[in-house]
């Protein structure tokens, strides 16, 4: 009795399988011709695309008061965030707030939603821990920075 190599059986089973796939592909689509109905459609899996960085979101309450970049900063000293990104917000373990350039935009309503809702990169979310009203502060802090309204700057 002559014996069959291991690589046969891989090959042969690879064979059958793809025929009782395109069994059952076409047993779909013959149902669906003679029902007249569209052929069921796939839905990818995995992450779903967000929005484009440029949609318009709420408008910051304070980007105008003098006050609020205050306050701003004191919620910036209160919960820490010098922890992540230093005293003056130059840098340390998180990006420093200083650059020009920002990986989640630096639009009022994007970085709003960087401080509420946190981000990939080790961001937590702080929606839960501070109010809206003190993260729009915090937004005016921050886009203070590197202005002749920053209170505090570094020496």
């Amino acid at each position: 009795m002559r014996r069959i190599p291991p690589v046969c059986h891989r090959i042969a089973w690879l064979t059958l399988s793809c025929l009782a796939l395109t069994a059952c592909d076409e047993r779909v689509r013959g149902d669906s011709a003679v029902t007249g109905a569209m052929p069921p459609m796939f839905t990818a899996v995995g992450p779903v695309p967000g929005p484009p960085t440029n949609v318009p979101g709420p408008s910051n309450p304070y980007s105008e008061e003098q006050g609020a970049v205050v306050e701003g900063r004191q919620v910036f000293v209160r919960f820490n965030c010098s922890g992540c990104h230093g005293g003056r917000a130059g840098g340390g373990m998180g990006p420093s707030l200083r650059d020009v350039v920002w990986r989640y935009g630096d639009s009022d309503a994007q970085i709003f939603s960087s401080i509420m809702e946190g981000r990939d990169r080790g961001m937590p979310a702080w929606g839960t821990k501070i109010t809206e009203d003190q993260i729009w502060k915090l937004v005016t802090y921050v886009k203070s920075l590197r202005t002749p309204a920053e209170p505090d700057p570094p020496r």
